[in-house]
């Protein structure tokens, strides 16, 4: 597979910049690894069941530690979008719709 193109929401982008040294290095990297791997190991499709998710697209999340990274790949069209970095707990994906519908305009 070839380098996907790589998009980081505004807000996600302002989340990771505001993240505590150590752990905004490993987020950025992880990120930037998305372009080569959108599937790394540990990576977990999401439940978008219900959702109107177009076609094509996976919503996926990677964990580190406590920390979650969202994001939208579209491998037929050779992209990945980072829609959202959020600390669990209390992140419980209930603005997962939201996410989708960022997809969707």
């Amino acid at each position: 597979m070839s380098p996907l193109d790589l998009w980081v929401e505004p807000d996600a982008h302002q989340v990771r910049k505001s993240l505590p040294g150590q752990v905004r290095q490993r987020v950025k990297r992880e990120i930037e690894a998305l372009i080569n791997e959108p599937r790394p190991h540990g990576s977990r499709a999401l439940d978008v069941t219900g959702l109107d998710v177009p076609p094509g697209v996976e919503f996926r999340r990677v964990r580190l530690e406590q920390w979650r990274i969202v994001y939208a790949l579209n491998p037929g069209e050779g992209w990945v979008w980072v829609l959202s970095i959020q600390r669990r707990p209390p992140y419980d994906y209930e603005n997962l719709s939201d996410l989708v519908d960022l997809v969707n305009k």
